[in-house]
């Protein structure tokens, strides 16, 4: 994967090409297709395909009160955005200093000086510069006076909604995971670390490994279907996003119920992809009621995560 966090000592391989610039949470179908068009152009141009985006979001530097929680951590962003054909990724570490350039010498210095970009992809909202001051027709003019083709792509709609990362999060976090599914390259996906739970999966005999750390969105309270990464392999997954109110607990827990395996994975990191929701969260009037019930949804779980 070619993911740089500088714009210092930049291979030579990386300048001369077509660019894009912007935060791509999430990579939906509306990146893709932005996308699709930088490799074309930087094909024209014999170039490097190539997106700059930022790390962290400058929202939360900016408005830290109202950063929202991200979709996709950056390596799996680079990953999504490789996977769709881009050579180079810069996520750039964004700080002051980035944020108070003007949209003239954010182009001047980032665009042409670093990246020496032949021509550049954006959508129809880009800002860019300090306060947002730089839009797409102020890129439009700075593109022609630099002697480089812009294109400027169109948002992808479905059934009558543009796909943005906004929608996709209004999905998360309403649990609809289903709908954000057919709004992105690849389903969504968290990531944290194996943690010591209760035990209590284990002794009924659906053991769960327990996640903390987790640095993205969470969907909606309720139990889901999906597919378990750990160690390279998949493998079909239960999962329960809430609190346990059959045991008197309220606290927000992720767990996840690895079906068929067997091993011990404390202390180690877990990936889980949401696939589809199968219910709430509700309390159950004692232990083989909820045995009973969690029968049904690793069986639901398993008629979705590998339907063959």
């Amino acid at each position: 994967m070619k993911l740089i966090r500088e714009l210092t000592g930049l291979p030579d391989g990386l300048r001369g090409g077509a660019l894009t610039i912007g935060n791509f949470d999430g990579v939906h179908l509306g990146h893709a297709r932005l996308i699709e068009r930088l490799v074309a152009r930087a094909r024209a141009v014999a170039g490097p395909s190539v997106v700059f985006t930022f790390d962290p979001h400058p929202v939360r530097l900016l408005r830290p009160e109202r950063a929202p929680w991200p979709l996709t951590w950056t390596e799996r962003k680079a990953r999504l955005l490789q996977q769709l054909g881009v050579d180079w990724i810069i996520a750039y570490p964004t700080d002051e200093a980035l944020l108070a350039l003007s949209d003239r010498d954010f182009f001047q210095q980032i665009v042409r000086d670093k990246l020496a970009a032949r021509a550049m992809v954006e959508g129809p909202n880009f800002f860019f510069g300090h306060n947002r001051t730089g839009t797409i027709d102020v890129l439009r003019k700075l593109t022609s006076a630099a002697g480089m083709e812009l294109d400027v792509v169109d948002p992808v709609a479905i059934d009558g909604a543009i796909v943005s990362s906004s929608l996709v999060r209004e999905l998360i976090a309403g649990g609809k995971v289903d709908e954000a599914r057919r709004l992105l390259t690849e389903p969504y996906r968290i990531r944290g670390i194996v943690r010591h739970g209760a035990g209590r999966g284990a002794r009924i005999g659906f053991p769960t490994a327990n996640l903390a750390g987790i640095d993205t969105l969470l969907p909606a309270a309720g139990v889901y279907a999906g597919h378990a990464f750990i160690d390279g392999q998949r493998w079909a997954a239960a999962i329960n996003v809430g609190a346990n109110p059959t045991f008197g607990e309220q606290d927000l827990k992720v767990e996840v119920h690895l079906i068929d395996f067997h091993r011990a994975i404390y202390g180690e990191p877990l990936e889980v992809d949401f696939l589809s929701r199968l219910r709430d969260v509700r309390p159950f009037g004692g232990v083989e009621e909820l045995k009973q019930q969690l029968a049904r949804d690793v069986e639901a779980a398993k008629g979705v995560a590998d339907p063959t």
